[in-house]
Order: structure tokens, then sequence, then C-alpha cells
């Protein structure tokens, strides 16, 4: 991963983030899953590779990497499958990782955690250890297992979401209903390390509304989002209270709380990919569905 190796701390630093890195090794050993049958399998992925890392390759670096992720998800925590543009791998296959990334997040945001959780469990933990397999770069059977799985996973989940109930039995002639409205995204841009609306922002919040009451709807899913100036950990709180803003207006006019599903990104999943500490107004957003 790429991360600032400061070596001036000497031995001290060291002892101190193998400590750390024990600590979290430790405890991912026997921490209990919760949460749902996707974070469950993830905990249990997570757990495996940890363990393989510490205690086969003895690389702390990289079991303390997903102890931490897996203690995560042991509290019903869903985390973000590793982001490219953090590891250290050849540019000539940037591309491929990147469009594996996009493929496997797609799958995942359009309900594969549900329908197959564990499916998605193992392409989400093995697109991560291809990733940090392939910065090492000297284990080549060890990457072409990673890579080799998270594909077999992905074409699998391809079969679980294209999967269909049996037709159900042909009902009486009847008038034909009405098309029903398709939910449709809309967006509100925030100004730098802002998370108050503008007035443009508002006039996309009434559009929202307005679309829900003519397609039936009464609930809103609200993410958001932010540009990769800034680090990542205040971002994820920044696109978060970004998402809680656009909350409170929706039950400020009247829409039911328990009917608003909100949700922070970061700047995981960039609307422009940009390189890190790069400001860029379409990162910074909300995005609303009717639902």
């Amino acid at each position: 991963m790429i991360l600032t190796r400061v070596l001036a701390f000497g031995v001290l630093t060291i002892a101190v983030s193998g400590c750390v890195a024990g600590y979290n090794v430790d405890k991912m050993r026997t921490a209990e899953a919760t949460g749902t049958p996707f974070t469950r399998a993830l905990t249990a992925e997570y757990r495996d590779l940890t363990e393989f890392e510490a205690d086969e390759m003895v690389d702390w670096h990289s079991a303390d990497l997903y102890a931490r992720k897996g203690l995560m998800t042991a509290e019903g925590s869903e985390v973000q499958p590793e982001a490219v543009g953090d590891w250290r791998i050849p540019e000539a296959m940037v591309p491929e990782f990147s469009d594996g990334r996009a493929r496997l997040v797609g799958l995942l945001d359009a309900s594969a955690r549900t329908k197959a959780p564990e499916d998605a469990a193992i392409a989400q933990t093995r697109f991560d250890c291809w990733l940090e397999q392939q910065e090492e770069g000297h284990q080549l059977d060890h990457i072409a297992r990673c890579r080799d799985e998270f594909y077999a996973a992905l074409d699998r989940l391809d079969g679980a979401m294209a999967e269909a109930p049996p037709p159900a039995p042909a009902p009486a002639p009847a008038p034909a209903p009405a098309a029903p409205v398709a939910p449709q995204t809309f967006v509100l841009f925030f100004d730098f390390d802002s998370d108050i609306i503008t007035p443009a922002g508002a006039a996309a919040i009434d559009d929202a509304i307005a679309s829900a009451g003519s397609g039936g709807f009464t609930e809103f899913s609200v993410t958001g989002h932010a540009d990769r100036a800034g680090a990542e950990d205040y971002n994820l709180d920044l696109s978060l209270r970004r998402a809680n803003a656009v909350r409170d207006a929706l039950t400020g006019r009247g829409f039911d709380l328990d009917g608003i599903f909100v949700a922070g990104r970061g700047e995981a999943e960039p609307a422009v990919p940009t390189a890190d500490g790069v400001r860029e107004q379409a990162n910074r957003r909300v995005e609303i569905i009717p639902q």
C-alpha cells in the first residue's frame, strides 16, 4: 500500500507498530461476527487472510490491514474494497484493477450483498489480496490465486444476480396498468469542506420530493460523497455529515426519518476519478434516490 515510511524514529517506532499489529491480529483471531450475513461472511474471510499473513507469511503489515478491516465487519460495519490508487502496482495493470473493482462495486450495490453474501465476501477479500500481493510482486502463485478466485467469485455473483423465480401463472385478462415511474437519482453539490446545502442543492431536494410524489415513493436513499482533498477518515465523516444535512432537510419537509436511509462513502466512489489531494466539485456531492 502507498504509505509514508518514516525511518527516523528507529527501533522504537518499529517496536510500537509491531505491537499494534500484533494486538489487532490477536483480537481478530477471536472476534465474534455480528450484523448481516454479508458482514459475518466478510469477517470470516478477513480472519482467514489475517491468519495466513501472520502465521504462514509472517507479514505483519498485511496481517494488520486485514485484521483492522475484519474487526470493523465483526461489529456489523460494511467496509469497502481497497482503492486501486492507494497501492503501488504497475501502471499497465491499473486499468484491469480499476475495471475489476468497478464491476465488483456495481454488483455489491446492486444487492449482491443480500442475494449472495458469501460469494460477495469472497469477491471483495480476493480483490484486496490480489492488490496486496501484486504490490509485493514476488509471489506469483499467490497473485494468480487471488486474481483467479476474485474473477470466479464475480462470475458466480453475475449468475446469482441473473437468477429469476419461476414465472407465475398467467393472470386473467385485465386492462394494462400504467407503467411505474422508475426511480431517478438527484444530485446536489457542496462547496469545499462544507456540509451546508446551497440554494441549488435545495432546488435539487425539491425536485427529488416532487419526483417521489409523482412516482408514489415514500422513502429515500441518501448517499454522501467527498473529493480526495484531505485525509480519508475526515472525508468519510464529511460525506456522512453532508448526507445527514440532506436527511434533516427531508425530515423538515415532513418525511418520516425511518424512511430515509443515509450512508457516507467518503472519497471511495468519485464521480470523476482524481489523484489523491485533488479538489473536484463533481465529487463533493450527495445523491438522493426516491424509492
